[in-house]
């Protein structure tokens, strides 16, 4: 009998310790915005926008100035930051938009998605303990098995496309699935409020019934994504604006107000300070279609200018990182992955095949190495290579062009005249880089890769942008 009450106390230690345990390992929330322009936010100097929630989790935790994703376009770049490799090495080259394919692409329509072989972050956190959730836009394929319940989430409520009404839809008849919302598996269920601020209250709610065990939100807006809807009460913030750029202001006040919720709530409930706070968006803005600015980048969503994939980019971590930190180095939404892993007690050396590094031993100056010496991009024939601060840019209707981003931030000084051999050397370490890659599994129209040109040809002056961008004021 005795033994058998010391079994029980032994078994009852053994369960405290590992509940401790796991009560210390980080909750992780990432907050994603879609089609957001660069310098469409208080913290990177915005005079307009309102963002106060976000310029708080700023000042509170590490900015990064030099933030990257993967790709210039939504679907690619969230394939990236999942799986915490070049999407390219899987052939998820290009944004996966049905009815605007090329009809000799291996995979059309549904069935254009994250290979199912690949393994998300959710999958990794999972096996960590973790319950995960994912609210909003997922973009990752259309199709049931590529389902965020199939890729390692425990819960979903949004849609599976790329973009649909902020508003419920009120007749879904002939809506195609991807453009319901959906509530975990199947289950069609319009928002009874404006979407943005519905997908925040599915996050505090989840947040309520999981205090207790470590979780991760993947809460995936997509604001400021067009169609440009807005509610009147956040339009009328804005008097002094008119058209898509008024839109976009609300728009973007919306998506603070909802991320400022989520972080209300951890508060609220004791979780912050061993809560990873993330905030990035997916791509560059696209000007032309939601007055987004990316200033003081030149170009937009679609090319690859600094403006089509350098992003907003701050993580707060009050149990590791200290607040107010400004990090310098180039770092790509692919590190979120290890990083997250590492944070939750994982090996990073368990993570096979990936690109991405975990960023917290250099975020807390025991590594002072750049995490990435070298940054690659592509789509089709367009390319780039960034060593360091060298930036090669492959065009398909031009020569070559070379930066030095240390010196031209805005990339109007093309040296490729002045460094022909560095131009060669990095044109060369490109292509060594292209023939690891597989080929797309489908492509875009070849009549759209113009429109991707001429989009970057008409944002690649900031002093157009302003003189563009005075018809709003």
């Amino acid at each position: 009998m005795k033994t058998l009450k010391y079994l029980l106390v032994l078994l009852l230690l053994v369960s405290c310790k590992s509940n401790v345990k796991a009560q210390e390992k980080p909750n992780i929330i990432f907050l994603f915005s879609d089609d957001a322009g660069y310098g469409d936010f208080g913290f990177h100097g915005s005079k307009i926008m309102k963002t106060p929630n976000l310029d708080k989790l700023s000042d509170q935790g590490v900015r990064f100035t030099q933030g990257y994703v993967t790709d210039a376009t939504c679907g690619p770049s969230r394939a990236g930051l999942m799986t915490g490799k070049y999407q390219q090495r899987f052939g998820y080259q290009e944004i996966n938009v049905p009815g605007y394919m090329s009809e000799n692409s291996k995979y059309l329509g549904d069935d254009m998605g994250l290979p199912v072989d690949e393994i998300t972050m959710a999958d990794y956190l999972k096996k960590l303990g973790y319950t995960n959730a994912m609210y909003g836009k997922w973009h990752l394929g259309n199709a049931d098995r590529f389902h965020p319940l199939n890729r390692g989430f425990d819960e979903f409520y949004g849609f599976r496309g790329g973009g649909r009404s902020y508003f419920p839809i009120k007749d879904l008849k002939g809506v195609h699935h991807d453009n319901k919302m959906e509530r975990n598996f199947g289950n069609y269920e319009e928002p009874k409020t404006y979407a943005t601020d519905a997908f925040a209250d599915e996050a505090v709610s989840f947040i309520e019934r999981h205090k207790n065990q470590p979780f991760f939100i993947y809460l995936a807006f997509n604001a400021v994504h067009t169609p440009m809807h807005a509610t009147q009460e956040d339009l009328d913030k804005f008097p002094n604006l008119n058209g898509k750029r008024k839109e976009v202001a609300a728009m973007t006040l919306a998506l603070d107000r909802a991320c400022g919720k989520v972080m209300d709530k951890l508060k609220e409930l004791g979780l912050d300070d061993n809560t990873i706070v993330v905030f990035s968006n997916d791509n560059g803005g696209p000007t032309d279609k939601n007055a987004s600015i990316n200033l003081p980048l030149s170009g937009t969503k679609s090319n690859h200018l600094e403006g089509g994939f350098r992003v907003p980019y701050l993580i707060k971590w009050p149990k590791k990182f200290k607040s107010g930190t400004v990090y310098n180095y180039p770092v790509s939404t692919f590190d979120l992955l290890p990083t997250f892993y590492a944070a939750a007690g994982g090996d990073t050396k368990d993570l096979k095949n990936i690109d991405g590094v975990n960023l917290i031993p250099f975020v807390n100056g025991e590594n002072t190495a750049r995490p990435h010496e070298d940054l690659y991009w592509k789509k089709e024939a367009r390319a780039v290579y960034r060593h360091n601060d060298w930036k090669l840019i492959r065009f398909a209707d031009r020569p070559a062009e070379l930066y030095d981003l240390s010196k031209d931030l805005t990339e109007q000084k093309d040296l490729a005249a002045q460094e022909p051999e560095r131009l060669r050397t990095m044109f060369k370490k490109l292509f060594e880089w292209e023939l690891t890659l597989e080929r797309p599994l489908w492509m875009l129209q070849q009549k759209f890769e113009k429109y991707d040109i001429d989009r970057m040809d008409w944002f690649r002056n900031p002093e157009l942008v302003k003189e563009y961008m005075k018809k709003y004021d």
